[in-house]
C-alpha cells in the first residue's frame, strides 16, 4: 500500500481513511473489530472518529466510538501502526459548539481514557467556534503536545477565510498549527473546498482529509429514486442529491466504471483521491465484503478521458 505525507505531521499514511462514525452505530462492537482488523491488514492506517459518535443514536451520549476503537487497540496491544484522529468541538455535552481552552483539557482527558492511548496522533477542531479566539483555542493544544497527549493538530469545517485566520494566530503567536483539513468534499460536493480553500492547503502544506467522500451513501448508486431510500439508515438524507445534478454525476460513474472494470464507489474515491491536495477521502463501511471494495478504490487509476467525463458531469 502506498503511503503519503500527512501534511507537515511526520506521519505517512495510506490513501484511504477509515470512517469511525459506524462504530457502535451501524457496526457493532464485534463487527467493528473486524473491520478494523482488516482494515488494517490490507495496509491501511488512518483512523477517524470523534468525541460525539455515536450522539444520534438514542441513548446513545458520544464516545461510544472511540470506546470501541479504545477496546480494539487494547485487544491487540499495540496501535504503533495506525494513526488515530478524533475530533473535539462539537459541545453535544454543553449544547453547543465549543473550542475553548478548559474545554478542549478536559475533552481530551476524555478521549484519551476511551482509546486508551497515551497520545491521540491527531486532533482535529471538529467546528469553527468564532465565539473563542483562535489563540486561545490553539493555547490548549499547545500545553496537550507540551504535556505529550497530542502528537499533532488539525481542524474541520473550517472556511479559506478562517482557516487563514488561524494560520496567521499560529505564526504571530508561534503556536501549534493546524496540519490537516477535514472538508466536505466529493464529486457531488465540490463548491466548498474548491477554489481559495484549496489553494491555502496545497500552499501550506495542509494535508486535506475529505469526510462524506461518497456523499453519505449517493455516490455508491444505490439510490437512484425515493423507493430505495430504505436500504439504509441513511437513505433519507439522500434527497437533496437526488435531483438533475445528482442523476447526472451517477451516469457519469456508470460509464467510467464499465470502461474500467470497478464499481461505482471506486471510481468516486479514486477520483478523490487524484484531486490536487487530497491526502486520503474518509469513507465508513459496515461489512468486511464493503470494506475490501473501498481498498480495491487505492489500487485504480483513472485516466485523462474518465476524469475529464466526471469533472463535466459534477460541473
Amino acid at each position: 500500500m502506498q503511503r503519503r505525507k500527512l501534511g507537515r505531521s511526520g506521519f505517512e499514511v495510506a490513501p484511504l481513511a477509515f470512517g469511525g462514525n459506524v462504530f457502535g452505530w451501524t457496526a457493532d462492537e464485534a463487527t467493528s473489530f473486524r473491520l478494523l482488523d482488516a482494515f488494517v491488514d490490507a495496509g491501511c492506517n488512518l483512523i477517524d472518529t470523534a468525541d460525539s459518535y455515536s450522539h444520534w443514536v438514542p441513548g446513545h451520549k458520544g464516545g461510544e466510538s472511540e470506546t470501541i476503537i479504545g477496546r480494539w487497540i487494547a485487544r491487540r496491544g499495540r496501535h504503533d501502526d495506525v494513526v488515530i484522529a478524533t475530533k473535539v468541538g462539537s459541545g453535544q455535552d454543553i449544547g453547543h459548539r465549543c473550542l475553548r481552552k478548559d474545554y478542549i483539557m478536559h475533552a481530551a482527558e476524555g478521549s484519551l481514557r476511551r482509546l486508551q492511548v497515551d497520545a491521540i496522533d491527531l486532533y482535529q477542531s471538529h467546528w469553527d467556534d468564532e465565539t473563542t479566539p483562535f489563540d486561545e483555542t490553539l493555547e490548549a493544544y499547545a500545553r496537550l503536545i507540551e504535556q505529550g497527549k497530542v502528537r499533532a493538530i488539525g481542524a474541520s469545517n473550517l472556511g479559506a477565510a478562517r482557516l487563514q485566520q488561524a494560520l496567521d494566530v499560529s505564526a504571530k503567536h508561534e503556536l501549534p498549527r493546524y496540519l490537516t483539513l477535514q472538508p466536505l468534499y466529493n464529486l457531488y460536493d465540490r463548491d466548498l473546498f474548491e477554489g481559495p480553500l484549496a489553494q491555502i492547503c496545497i500552499r501550506e502544506d495542509i494535508a486535506v482529509i475529505p469526510y462524506y467522500a461518497l456523499a453519505a451513501g449517493f455516490l455508491t448508486g444505490k439510490y437512484r429514486s425515493v423507493a430505495d431510500f430504505g436500504q439504509s439508515p441513511r437513505g433519507g438524507g439522500m434527497t437533496k442529491y437526488l435531483n438533475p445534478k445528482g442523476l447526472r454525476i451517477l451516469a457519469a460513474l456508470d460509464s467510467v466504471a464499465t470502461r474500467v472494470a470497478a464499481t461505482p464507489v471506486q471510481v468516486s474515491l479514486a477520483w478523490l483521491m487524484a484531486r490536487p491536495g487530497v491526502t486520503a477521502p474518509i469513507a465508513s463501511a459496515t461489512s468486511v465484503a464493503q470494506l475490501d471494495e473501498l481498498i480495491a478504490a487505492t489500487r485504480l487509476t483513472l485516466d485523462a478521458d474518465a476524469i475529464r467525463t466526471l469533472d463535466t458531469a459534477s460541473a
